[in-house]
């Protein structure tokens, strides 16, 4: 695959923004940019910013259908402080993972308030047992900034342990994630 042009590059940000254009290349190895430029020397400067989206679109499900192996706990810390550090009120979210700990999915499953959120240990079962998940990765946020589990935070991952283990699926850990911060219930002993 050939590297985009400086020409295709700009175009790209031209019509998605900055930010979007470069995680576009840098998700799609340039591939999508290849596409766009051979698309725009055929259909002439004035090419339709539809079919670049469509071309961005189908880029970026390739992407997100590969399997995401999260091998390390930093780099799952990373991906949850990515989806829930910046949200203004309490997500209660799942990673589903298969036999191998690779990633089948990503969920927030549950949305409260500045300060909570009801979690339903019986639609965690279900989503389980849908996605055919060998363990989890449970996750929420603290929009406080302060990502010290609560004793109900304890109390919950406690519940969804014995509930999930009944359908043999197995909590790996549950992470609490502030804006800078996170906490490993693993790391801590409490799983």
């Amino acid at each position: 695959m050939t590297k985009p042009t400086t020409n295709t590059i700009n175009a790209m940000r031209t019509l998605f923004g900055a930010r979007a254009a470069t995680r576009v290349l840098a998700t799609a190895g340039g591939s999508a940019a290849h596409v766009l430029e051979e698309s725009g020397s055929r259909y002439g400067a004035g090419w339709d910013a539809i079919r670049a989206v469509q071309v961005l679109s189908e880029e970026a499900m390739k992407e997100m259908a590969r399997p995401v192996s999260l091998n390390s706990p930093q780099a799952v810390r990373n991906h949850l402080r990515a989806a829930l550090a910046n949200k203004g009120h309490e997500v209660f979210a799942v990673l589903f993972l298969d036999a191998q700990h690779r990633v089948i999915t990503y969920e927030e499953m549950f949305r409260g308030t500045l300060t909570q959120t009801s979690v339903y240990p019986r639609e965690v079962v279900k989503q389980a047992l849908r996605h055919n998940s060998a363990a989890v990765i449970l996750a929420h946020n603290h929009p406080s900034g302060i990502a010290e589990p609560s004793r109900a935070d304890e109390a919950l991952t406690r519940a969804l342990k014995e509930a999930l283990a009944l359908i043999d699926v197995r909590v790996l850990d549950h992470i609490v994630v502030a804006r800078a911060d996170s906490i490993s219930f693993a790391e801590r002993g409490l799983i």
